[in-house]
């Protein structure tokens, strides 16, 4: 039987002929970079720095970038790169630590920086070259760093500075190497978009080819060769990911698509009856429903540490999927929404190093071994491509747009042993959330809104008598990918209707608090 790690990878890295390959270096940008390629309509995958010559030549890319990190490239256990992928003729392009590496690799020198730069900076063009071609003489970038390139080799040359760092950028006269000391692919730095753009078009030569329409035939096709003549089955959440899921396998295999919806005890209100409605109607579906609330609350009974909490569900999950299986004649393959930086923040990327921030339903409670084998179509997709790729599938906008809701479901916003009265009474404040931000007019401009149960009580006054109940958090949170995030800024009067109607409301709470936090250094989810 194929596991599911292997599987994955097989088909890792299939999804383009053209393609550019970020090496991450440990920098918290590496997914916004990737992404700003791929913006640019070309392919682009993030992978282990230490990746060999060998396997890059392999992958044949068309460019490399060099992302930016935390470390120092002269410090003892600083991540280093391979210095044969600079003889490979592939264009190269470091930014910020990738960069100093690049300098550092080649014959240049590097130490901390006499004034460190953090935050705009105004950046002049020395020398006119490819890279920043369309580029103004001096423009605002962002710089993050207490290092820099002190000298270059011979063959190098700077050809852009700031007043405390005159090599900000850097070209190789006889490599296709470049360097940027600054950010490009974040907002802050004007004309980042350009520069990029001209490293992938006139120094890389990209065709600028990559579409998501291509992805979903081509991901159609992979699944067909895969599944064969075999039946899949596909959870159902009601999220925006199993949802694209469901509509690619779809038309990729009609009805050899079994869908099953696992009610688990920890669905948002309405949920079960949202999605029987919405698939049965949209897809004709052959949708089933499993009753398993009893076993998923069991199960979590005194359980209050989050980790925990995931991998008790992932085992129940895939303990009732191996059970739904059996009822499915020819059943080989699982289906699931698992997206690009479920697979970064859970370090499980192929190619690409991560520390575990937190197991994920889809990538963190999987026994290495499955019953059947595992289709994960969105594996290298970000949240905003999969929401354009579901558009592509002719899915509702409803459900394209819906808000994400964590594969853990409510066990992860119900702080602490999970019980089924606190499950009640955060459905019900979450309820009031989404539906006043939606009467605002905001549903659309915020990226996720939820309420989170915390175990948490406090002193209040209700009807002059004295109240000592629980506290509900809203978090509502601005993002592009996912991977950062910014909170809300919702009205004052938003808020105050919000948490008015949650305490005259829902029964057994008395304050309302508004999570302010950023990601990082918070997640958006608060377990």
């Amino acid at each position: 039987m194929t596991t599911a790690t292997e599987n994955t990878e097989n088909k890792q890295l299939a999804v383009s002929s053209e393609k550019v390959l970020v090496l991450d270096f440990g920098s918290q940008y590496a997914q916004l970079i990737a992404r700003r390629v791929r913006e640019n309509h070309v392919y682009c995958e993030i992978v282990r720095h230490d990746i060999t010559a060998e396997r890059v030549k392999e992958l044949a890319p068309k460019g490399i970038i060099l992302s930016g990190g935390p470390e120092s490239v002269y410090s003892e256990n600083a991540p280093k790169i391979d210095n044969r992928i600079f003889e490979l003729g592939i264009p190269v392009l470091g930014i910020c630590y990738g960069m100093q590496l690049a300098c550092q690799a080649l014959g240049g020198k590097v130490d901390n920086a006499p004034a460190r730069e953090y935050g705009r900076k105004n950046c002049r063009v020395t020398t006119a070259n490819d890279l920043f071609n369309g580029f103004p003489d001096a423009a605002d970038v962002w710089m993050s760093h207490g290092d820099q390139v002190q000298s270059v080799a011979a063959g190098f040359r700077p050809i852009a500075e700031t007043n405390t760092c005159p090599i900000a950028a850097i070209q190789h006269e006889s490599l296709p190497v470049y360097g940027l000391q600054f950010h490009p692919e974040v907002t802050h730095t004007e004309h980042g978009s350009k520069i990029l753009e001209n490293f992938l078009t006139r120094i890389c030569q990209c065709e600028q080819t990559w579409k998501l329409g291509d992805f979903a035939k081509e991901q159609i096709d992979l699944i067909r060769e895969q599944v064969g003549s075999a039946q899949v089955i596909c959870g159902l959440s009601g999220g925006v990911d199993s949802a694209v899921v469901a509509a690619l396998l779809s038309k990729a295999i009609g009805n050899q698509l079994t869908c099953i919806l696992v009610d688990n005890g920890l669905l948002r209100k309405s949920e079960k009856e949202t999605i029987v409605d919405a698939f049965k109607t949209q897809f004709r579906a052959d949708l089933e429903v499993v009753d398993a609330k009893d076993r998923f609350l069991s199960a979590l009974a005194g359980t209050i540490e989050p980790q925990a909490k995931r991998k008790i569900i992932g085992a129940a999950f895939i303990d009732c999927f191996q059970e739904e299986a059996a009822k499915v004649e020819n059943a080989k393959f699982l289906a699931q929404g698992t997206l690009y930086p479920d697979v970064i923040e859970s370090g499980a990327a192929p190619d690409g190093p991560a520390a575990t921030i937190k197991l994920h339903h889809n990538v963190g409670g999987l026994p290495d071994e499955l019953g059947f084998e595992l289709i994960e179509p969105l594996r290298d997709l970000f949240k905003d491509e999969v929401r354009r790729l579901g558009l592509e599938l002719g899915l509702d906008e409803e459900i394209v747009w819906r808000h994400p809701f964590p594969g853990p479901g409510l066990a992860v916003r119900c702080l602490g042993e999970i019980q089924e009265d606190k499950l009640e009474t955060l459905r019900d404040a979450d309820a009031i959330v989404v539906d006043e931000i939606k009467a605002a007019g905001l549903y659309r401009e915020t990226a996720q809104a939820f309420a989170v149960l915390l175990p948490v009580q406090s002193v209040g006054v209700m009807g002059d008598a004295r109240t000592y109940e629980n506290t509900v958090a809203i978090r509502c949170v601005d993002t592009d990918d996912f991977m950062t995030a910014d909170w809300s800024r919702l009205p004052y009067d938003l808020l105050a209707k919000i948490s008015t109607r949650i305490i005259n409301e829902v029964n057994g709470v008395n304050r309302v608090a508004y999570d302010i936090s950023t990601k990082p250094p918070a997640t958006i989810e608060w377990e």
